[in-house]
């Protein structure tokens, strides 16, 4: 009897801890807008500022892939596959303990249906108050919208390099 409350009392937290976090984020995800900011939002902040990594993983859907793309030593273009919690394991540290800040700075987006295709074109500073960006480049991220959220599906990206850089469409128009 014991281990049967114990069992139906964990079952109820973890399904409050669902509802919670529910709630706490859902506005978040009510528009393509709100969901592409967030995204941004969440792994940008101050050196020593904790990030929300509770809200990058609402963002994603639970099988999205962060996709990142540049040439090896050898010069030969590479995709690296990542989950949720392998870019949480692999950049959180260095986010925090350098500061990062991903502004978007250019968007183009094409919906069919319930899928759309944001290109979104970013630059990156380690703090607010820099004025020269130290990289950028372009987010392809696709989403899908489940009749009562937003989902980031997967993000697909590459930086800007010399012999790589970002064409005058996919920069903002002053």
């Amino acid at each position: 009897m014991k281990r049967l409350t114990l069992i139906t009392s964990l079952i109820l937290c973890l399904s409050l801890g669902a509802q919670n976090t529910e709630v706490k984020y859902k506005e978040n995800v009510n528009s393509l807008n709100s969901t592409v900011e967030s995204l941004y939002n969440v792994i940008s902040g101050e050196k020593g500022e904790v990030r929300d990594w509770d809200l990058l993983k609402y963002l994603l859907h639970p099988k999205a892939k962060f996709v990142a793309t540049g040439k090896n030593k050898e010069g030969i273009y590479k995709a690296r596959y990542s989950t949720v919690e392998d870019y949480i394991a692999s950049s959180g540290k260095w986010l925090v303990e350098n500061g990062f800040f991903e502004d978007e700075i250019h968007r183009e987006v094409q919906t069919f249906g319930n899928i759309t295709h944001v290109f979104s074109t970013y630059q990156c500073f380690n703090s607010k108050k820099d004025t020269k960006p130290f990289m950028r480049g372009i987010n392809s991220i696709q989403l899908m919208y489940d009749s009562q959220r937003w989902w980031v599906m997967n993000i697909y990206f590459t930086q800007e390099t010399q012999e790589n850089p970002i064409p005058s469409k996919y920069l903002p128009t002053n």
